[in-house]
């Protein structure tokens, strides 16, 4: 089973060659068959120019330019539409997310043959690296409410870091979602539709270079519309998207 791995870059030149080596070298060593699919967010400095020069000595590597409009969640769209393998996992530039946690993830998911596999950073065995405090207040909080607006027991709806097989992908469509609350879309959609998954905690590290994309401040309206969506999907849409089995 090939793995894709969709990274979305804005602005991550300086964290590119670190978090693209050390994935492709964990897969490698893993005997994991994938590609690194990289969606340059029309990046304003010289991430494509990087790009360029890793694709020469990588023949894992792909990148595509998202030339608008713009946003975390249509960087990562693009990339779902054009990813080539059988299963796809939603990653971030910095090296926030594991690539050992990456092997992980798909070893569950060949292992127990399930649709997803969702990460968690709080649960036993997961750990986190230098999180900021207030993020993790707000995070805590929407995962809360997400919890019970959903009747689930998965604490980290919020967390990109997740894998999906093709026909996930395609079972979970139309995405709407142009920001970071596609994070939340994927994941629920999926849910709701009957998709089966599993649950493995993961670790988070705080980046190396630059500054988050995520503006805590841009996104509670974002947030609670996509609940929205998702709830009226659930108690509305009478089964009429669930996964056919």
């Amino acid at each position: 089973m090939k793995l894709s791995i969709v990274i979305p870059a804005y602005n991550e030149s300086e964290s590119l060659p670190e978090t693209i080596n050390s994935i492709d070298e964990a897969l490698a060593v893993a005997g994991i068959d994938h590609e690194i699919l990289v969606i340059n967010d029309n990046s304003k400095d010289n991430t494509l120019q990087v790009l360029e020069e890793l694709s020469k000595k990588n023949p894992h590597l792909r990148y595509l330019t998202n030339a608008g409009p713009n946003g975390f969640g249509y960087a990562v769209r693009k990339g779902l539409e054009n990813f080539e393998g059988d299963c796809v996992a939603v990653m971030m530039a910095d090296l926030s997310d594991s690539p050992n946690d990456l092997v992980k993830f798909y070893n569950t998911m060949v292992e127990t043959n399930c649709d997803c596999v969702f990460g968690s950073r709080f649960m036993k065995g997961s750990k986190l690296y230098d999180y900021p405090r207030m993020k993790k207040i707000v995070n805590r909080f929407a995962n809360f409410i997400i919890r019970v607006m959903f009747r689930l027991s998965y604490n980290d709806v919020t967390n990109a870091f997740k894998l999906y097989k093709k026909e996930t992908i395609e079972g979970i469509k139309p995405f709407i979602a142009p920001h970071f609350n596609l994070t939340v879309e994927l994941p629920l959609k999926a849910i709701i539709r009957g998709y089966s998954y599993k649950v493995v905690p993961n670790s988070w590290t705080n980046r190396k270079y630059g500054e988050s994309k995520l503006k805590l401040r841009e996104m509670g309206s974002r947030y609670f519309f996509i609940l929205l969506y998702c709830l009226i999907e659930k108690y509305f849409s009478k089964g009429d998207f669930h996964k056919k089995w």
